[in-house]
Order: C-alpha cells, then sequence, then structure tokens
C-alpha cells in the first residue's frame, strides 16, 4: 500500500516477513507473532462489543500482507476477506489460509460495492499510503461498510521512541510516513464516520487478563506502541 502501488516492494517478503519484523523490534525481546496476537484480540473485542457476535460478521482486511492474522480470525469472524496490493503475499496467503477470501487491489479503489462489509480494518497499513492519498484510503474502507458498521484502523505511535526505532530499521517501512491518533481520526471523520474514538495500547506487553486491563488503564496516554482509532458508518 506504498509508494509503489502495485506492491512489488512486499514480494519480495512473502516468505521472509516475520524475519524481517523479528529482525526489527529484536531489542524489544518480542516477536512480531505475539504483537498480531495482541492485536487479533483486541480485534475481535472491538468487533464484537461495537457490532455484536463476530462469527456474525462480514469483514474486510485492506493491506492484508501474507494473512498473518488471519489464522487467528478465521473461524471467529463470519467471512473474512482480504486485499493487498502485492500478488506474491496473497499467493501466499492463499497458501496459509485457504478458506478466507483473498484479491489484489491497491486500495485506491476496492473492488467491493458500496457497504459489502459489516466491518472493515487496516492494520499497520496506512503508513505506507502516500500521505496525498490518505483520505482516499479512509474513504474507501468507509465506502465498502455498510451503514451502522464500523471502520478501524490500527497505527504505530510516533510518539513512542521504540516504535520509531523499530520502524527506522525494517527495511520494507523505507516509505513509512507515521500518523498520529489524532490524524487517523480526522481521517475518519473527514470520511463521514462518526462516533470516532481510539486509544494507546501495547504501553504493557499485553494480550489478555491483568496485564491487558493495566495495559487498558493507560489507553488515553500516549505511551504504546500503537494505537487504534474506529469509527462508526
Amino acid at each position: 500500500m506504498g509508494k509503489n502501488t502495485n506492491g512489488n516492494e512486499f514480494d519480495a517478503y512473502r516468505i521472509s516477513y516475520s524475519e524481517a519484523v523479528n529482525k526489527a523490534i529484536s531489542f524489544s525481546g518480542l516477536k512480531v507473532d505475539f504483537f498480531t496476537r495482541a492485536k487479533a484480540a483486541r480485534l475481535l473485542d472491538l468487533l464484537g462489543g461495537t457490532l455484536g457476535p463476530a462469527e456474525n460478521l462480514s469483514v474486510l482486511d485492506v493491506g492484508c500482507g501474507i494473512g498473518n492474522y488471519h489464522a487467528l480470525l478465521r473461524g471467529r469472524i463470519g467471512r473474512l476477506t482480504g486485499v493487498d496490493p502485492s500478488s506474491e503475499c496473497i499467493d501466499e496467503a492463499r497458501l496459509r489460509n485457504p478458506d478466507v477470501s483473498y484479491q489484489i487491489s491497491d486500495g485506491a479503489t476496492l473492488p467491493f460495492e458500496d457497504g459489502e462489509f459489516d466491518a472493515a480494518y487496516a492494520i499497520c497499513v496506512m503508513h505506507h499510503v502516500p500521505p496525498a492519498n490518505w483520505l482516499k484510503f479512509s474513504s474507501e474502507l468507509a465506502r465498502v461498510t455498510r451503514p451502522g458498521g464500523a471502520v478501524l484502523i490500527f497505527e504505530h505511535n510516533p510518539y513512542n521512541l521504540l516504535t520509531r526505532r523499530a520502524v527506522s530499521t525494517c527495511p520494507f517501512d523505507e516509505d513509512a510516513v507515521l500518523l498520529t491518533k489524532k490524524q487517523v481520526a480526522a481521517y475518519l471523520e473527514d470520511a463521514g464516520l462518526t462516533d470516532v474514538a481510539g486509544r494507546y495500547i501495547l504501553t504493557v506487553p499485553a494480550i489478555d487478563g491483568a496485564l491487558r486491563r493495566m495495559d487498558d488503564a493507560f489507553g488515553s496516554i500516549p505511551l504504546g506502541a500503537q494505537y487504534y482509532v474506529m469509527g462508526r458508518r
């Protein structure tokens, strides 16, 4: 979803994606799988708390890459669809998750009807989109979401110095332009969404339980490694 809209810059990471990310975040003592599980858990909680049981929902993942999240979501979301500009990454995602529907799309115009999904989300994708296209990107997520549905965007927190360090050393983040939570919220509002709000996450490395509750307590403070913003269609 970055400057090279055909996705070729990500093709090389079809197999080595996790290795590249793990190298960039090695200083944290954690691996990409931990952060994937943490955000998948939050996504399911947000969908369920906002729209009802996730197993009844149709959900679109924009910029899905190799489908890292989908092994954690399939079977727990009613219908899961992923799009990405990289044909190589889509091929790998199909191998990993044969029961998930995938299409190639650069996100400029998503290949779906208006209101086709109950929810659409993008996880650490928007910072690869050229800033001039941020409103269009947000508007497309809103367009394919049904009235009453939800749009969620997870992003890196530029105020977190460790996050900035990881992004600066990750080879496929060379084009990254980090956005603040306030900026993402403004773009979702400009795309016509309502009830736009978000929280900082991963101040405390946590997936669930007591550590997750502790992390939630810091949600209004810009300390977390990442954040999410959600709006209603």
